[in-house]
This record gives structure tokens, sequence and C-alpha cells, in this order.
């Protein structure tokens, strides 16, 4: 599932103006029946089905109001976006995350949320996770908290017990920069060359693996969620630095960040993960195809990981390192379109689908992690349903290990030149000279 992806995934849909197809009508909301058409847009499959399940219920208090749900591959999503706000055509109301709230309220074409919700009386404290993300410079409210993400680790059970180890020992990982903590050991413990020699037995092979003890670690997203950010944030280490919000720079150059990242990059050079975009499918299908015997990621990936075909995969919280778990957290959100011509009927739809009642149905799925914890509560027994366990998510929740992704000015710019210079440094063609550089880019766009 892809809903909640990083922000460099998300910078993969540029939003320059783009032919739009099939989307002419989609901000109109053209009235049928005497009844008025709210638009909702999202990215992902999976919560648009989730999503679908609150609308009869909605529909029923409603009855002037039709809501109509429209999904688009993230590649398109958002230049989708951006070309149906230059031409009046964007949805109502869709689904955004949050390092994009500085691009689109910045130039106007999101609505501030606060005199709806105070007129309406909406309650905000609802919402556990999410609510500070989306506050704009100005001061004001410009989403109503969906969802949010974490990470977490998924294995092959099978795999891991052939390796003579158990649930616990992936349960318990520990982590430092220095030897890689209990962590190294098991990932050598589960990666086996085609001789069949592991990696922590004489004669190993790192040129010629058959099964990696975990999927990459090296990735080019500019927060790192499901990558090195769990690793470095048990450092102390925060993406926007002493900032929670609208940072000034990213301490790429700091020495932790380094010596994290050093330490990843030697994972692949050891033959113990694929070494950067060795592997062009998802992380399931690594893992269902015995490529690899872990994966570190999201929550979204929950869905596909839980149906893989013959294979029975746990989940385990992501390490414990020198300051205990932490990990960044997304949120999506929804956004209302400036331009949107029924404005008092798409207030009444994002206002619902903040609701316990609403967000409790879409998350009975297991395919989301509600913002609202008591909603949430109906995603963990989904799960628990099929034999998936999520209560690593509920406890980094509940213990406090989780910092919300910060929201940042000039994002799309950020991702676009921060890429490129990660894939420069996993690639080997940069090496530890690259953060400092791509500190003080950060300072200059974030500066602008």
């Amino acid at each position: 599932m892809r809903q909640q992806r990083t922000f460099a995934a998300l910078a993969i849909a540029s939003i320059a103006a783009a032919g739009l197809t099939a989307c002419s009508s989609a901000g109109a909301g053209g009235d049928a029946g005497g009844k008025t058409t709210v638009n909702w847009w999202t990215w992902s499959d999976t919560q648009a089905a989730s999503y679908r399940k609150c609308i009869p219920g909605f529909e029923e208090e409603n009855p002037d109001i039709t809501v109509k749900i429209s999904q688009y591959a993230v590649d398109d999503y958002f230049t989708k976006l951006t070309t149906g706000f230059v031409s009046g055509t964007a949805p109502d109301a869709f689904q955004n995350s949050v390092p994009l709230l500085g691009e689109y309220a910045g130039q106007g074409q999101i609505m501030a949320m606060d005199d709806l919700i105070e007129e309406s009386g909406y309650d905000l404290s609802v919402h556990d996770i999410g609510l500070d993300s989306w506050v704009f410079t100005d001061g004001k409210r410009y989403g109503i908290p969906l969802d949010w993400a974490g990470s977490a680790i998924y294995f092959n059970e099978d795999l891991v017990a052939e390796a003579g180890l158990t649930a616990d020992d992936i349960k318990t990982m520990t982590w430092n920069p220095e030897d890689g903590g209990t962590f190294d050991d098991v990932i050598a413990r589960l990666t086996v060359d085609a001789n069949g020699v592991r990696g922590d037995e004489p004669g190993f092979d790192p040129k010629n693996v058959k099964t990696y003890g975990i999927g990459s670690l090296a990735s080019a997203d500019f927060n790192g969620q499901t990558s090195w950010n769990p690793f470095v944030s048990t450092l102390g280490w925060r993406l926007g630095g002493d900032d929670t919000a609208w940072p000034t720079e990213i301490p790429y150059g700091d020495d932790d960040f380094v010596k994290t990242l050093d330490y990843i990059r030697t994972l692949g050079d050891r033959g113990l993960m694929p070494t950067f975009g060795q592997f062009s499918v998802s992380g399931a299908e690594q893992l269902g195809s015995g490529s690899v015997a872990m994966i570190q990621g999201g929550t979204w990936d929950i869905g596909p990981v839980s149906n893989i075909p013959g294979v029975t995969v746990g989940v385990a919280p992501t390490v414990d390192g020198p300051e205990g778990r932490m990990m960044i957290s997304n949120s999506n959100a929804n956004n209302i379109f400036t331009g949107t011509k029924h404005l008092d009927e798409t207030w009444k739809w994002v206002s619902y689908m903040g609701t316990v009642q609403c967000q409790t149905i879409a998350g009975s799925d297991g395919y989301l992690l509600p913002s609202i914890s008591e909603a949430l509560q109906a995603s963990v027994e989904a799960q628990a349903e099929k034999g998936v366990d999520m209560s690593s998510f509920l406890t980094a929740l509940d213990e406090g290990e989780l910092y919300p992704a910060p929201p940042t000015v000039n994002g799309q710019e950020l991702a676009d030149t921060i890429q490129p210079m990660f894939e420069a440094y996993f690639t080997g063609e940069r090496d530890d000279d690259v953060f400092a550089e791509m500190q003080t880019k950060t300072q200059d766009i974030l500066a602008e």
C-alpha cells in the first residue's frame, strides 16, 4: 500500500503544470437529481476503498450530497492536482501529505479551515496525532488529519526460525553506529549466500547472496522514514534539528547522521543487504520471493506483507538505540481547494471523515492507522484477526516513540535537490563530504 509515501516519493510526481485527462469536471461538483456532488481525491487505492465505506453513513445524514472518490497513482496524483489548481478543476477536497503543505498553502491553493472549525463546532481534540503538522506559517490550520505513518520491521518467520533465531530476537534488536549491536548480528545470521553459507560464518561470499538479512536501507528519501531515520533518530537526531515546524536547515552534516549513514552503506558492501537500486520490486515481493528475510517498511506495507501467499510475516518494532526507539511519523490530512464551488457541502464531508465514526469504519480494513486513537483500535483488531500483530505501532504512539515530520517551505525544491545527492552517496560517487554540502543547500532553500 502506498498511501503514506515519504517526501522523496511524493516528489516523484512533479507539480509542474501538465496535461490533465478525464478530470475536467472534478472541481465543478456537477449537480445531479438535485444533489450536490463533492469530489474527493486520494493516491491510494486501499484508502479509496476504505473511505468509500464511510459514504453510505454520510449520505444518509446528508441526503442532498453525493460523494465521489477518485484515486490516481502517486506518480500522477500531484501533477493532476497542480494542473487542476491552474484550470480550476481540482477536486473539492483531497488527501495531502505534510511536505506539500508549504507549497499549496503558500500558493493560496488550499483553504484555511479555522472559521469553518469555529462555526461548525468541530472538535479537533479527538485527534491524537498529526494536528500540529497542518498549521501554516500564518498560524492558520489548513488540514484535518486522516491518518499517520510509522515504521516497523516485517520478517519472514520461517527464515528466522531456519537461522536458529526467534521472533523475540527480532523484536528486541539493539543498534549503535559503532558495531551495529544485536541488529548487526541478526542480519548477518539471516543472510545466506548461494552456497548456503551464512553471513556470520567463515567462507561467506558477499558478492553472491541468495537471501539478504534485510531489504535495502539505502534510500534517497528526503526524510528516510523507512530507511535510515529509525536508526539515526535513536541518537537524538531530528529532521528539523531543534525546530518542530518550518526548520531553517536539515542537519545532514551532524556527526551522528554521518556515522549512521556510513554504517548503513557498509551493510551493502558486506553483502548483508541489497545495494542501492539493486531490486526494483516492492519489499513485500522481496519477502515473498525469499530475496530478503526482513524489510523495514511503513504502516502502508501491512496489507501487502500480510497477504503474501505461503509466507507468514511477523511484525517487530524498529531498533532500540542508545536513546531508545524513535522514528519520524508522517501525516496525511484533508485539504480543501480554494476554488471549490460547494464549500458547505465539502466541509461536511471533510469534517465527517475526521470523526470517530468514519475513521473506525475506514480503519476496520486494517490498511491505515487513523489519527484518532479510539478508531486506531479498529485497525489493530482487524489485523489481529488475520494473525498480524500491530501492537508495535500502538506502543510507539503510547510510549512517545514518534516525532512528527516537520512541514517545510519550498518542499519540492528541497526534494529535487537532495535526492540525487543521497543517490550519489549510496552509489559510491560521493563520500562523507556530501552531507555538509547537503545541509548548506537546505539552508539556502529553506531561507528563500
